[in-house]
């Protein structure tokens, strides 16, 4: 059976980085209260020039490179992100004319922190099915350019970043299976209000700071500490697989508390999943593509290896996926 398999990785930061000292002299905040409920210390920021795209490009050129091959061979750019360069045109349209990929069709996925592990089943569909060999998938965000740099809450957060994979037919290993969820009912608990058709973008919406990200911490937690655990369980019961079967755990990285429930309902150690929210913070749809490159550059992974990708993020949405190197 052909499957899709990540056949390369690439990452792109920005170089300015916003730590949480430099974060006690904007907001009401400290170092250690930042360290003791999320596990961050830094986050890097893009200034005011910089585009989703901007990042994505080096993070694709970096995959590209890794896969040998050019832009030219891509079938297919997918690009996950809840903060492109427009509303529209797609980001991944513009990222596509960046690379040159001249034969790629191109779309965005909006399924906020959970967009990378939605793009990977979409290009997963795509590879089995026979209609694409070549595919680049993207997960971007630039949530500092949305947060309120007055609430504590949640301007310390979020980092900005690209994580890009190259994914092309294997008849080993690859993308064993891919569990997707959602719940709408609870969208308005982590959002963007301002900015679409059901508030459009005002005077009067920004001076309410409508256009503000809005999170519901609390009730968010409950959720993702729940369904982060269910997705895993269920994608590994269709692989006839266990948890003590998986190498490493790439969890998306929202918040190190968050991260500790997750393995402690799965019965694991905190040493079986990469963490990396300490360098970067949460970056969104960008965290389990950085998170699987930083993985891969460390030997964290090896030929036979199961890797068990697993997010949470606004929509609401979640997911897991089973892939083996």
């Amino acid at each position: 059976m052909v499957r899709a398999y990540i056949v390369s990785t690439g990452m792109a930061v920005p170089d300015r980085v916003l730590t949480n000292h430099d974060l006690e002299k904007i907001v009401d905040t400290s170092d250690a209260w930042i360290r003791e409920r999320t596990g961050m210390a830094e986050r890097h920021v893009s200034d005011e020039n910089t585009a989703a795209s901007d990042l994505a490009l080096p993070a694709s050129r970096d995959a590209l490179r890794a896969a040998g091959i050019s832009p030219d061979d891509l079938d297919a750019i997918l690009v996950a992100t809840i903060s492109g360069d427009y509303v529209f045109p797609a980001t991944a349209c513009v990222l596509q004319h960046k690379l040159g990929a001249s034969h790629a069709m191109a779309f965005d996925l909006s399924a906020a922190c959970t967009g990378y592990i939605y793009g990977l089943s979409v290009a997963q569909a795509y590879i089995e099915s026979g209609r694409y060999k070549n595919i680049l998938l993207v997960g971007v965000d630039m949530l500092t350019k949305v947060v309120d740099w007055t609430d504590r809450n949640t301007c310390v957060l979020f980092g900005d970043g690209a994580g890009a994979t190259v994914i092309q037919p294997r008849e080993r290993g690859g993308v064993l299976d891919t569990v997707l969820g959602s719940d709408g009912s609870a969208a308005e608990l982590l959002y963007q209000p301002c900015g679409g058709t059901r508030v459009p973008i005002s005077h009067e919406a920004i001076d309410r700071k409508k256009h503000f990200l809005y999170m519901n911490g609390r009730e968010i937690y409950k959720y993702a500490v729940r369904e982060m655990v269910q997705s895993c369980h269920e994608v590994l019961k269709r692989c006839g697989k266990t948890i003590e079967d998986v190498r490493l755990i790439i969890p998306h990285q929202a918040n190190n508390r968050i991260l500790e429930a997750v393995a402690q309902r799965l019965g694991v150690s905190m040493d079986r999943l990469f963490i990396n929210i300490e360098k970067y913070a949460n970056t969104s749809a960008a965290t389990v593509p950085i998170a699987l490159h930083e993985a891969l550059q460390q030997g964290r992974l090896h030929e036979g290896d199961l890797a068990l990708l697993v997010s949470f993020g606004g929509g609401l949405t979640w997911g897991a996926s089973l892939v083996q190197f």
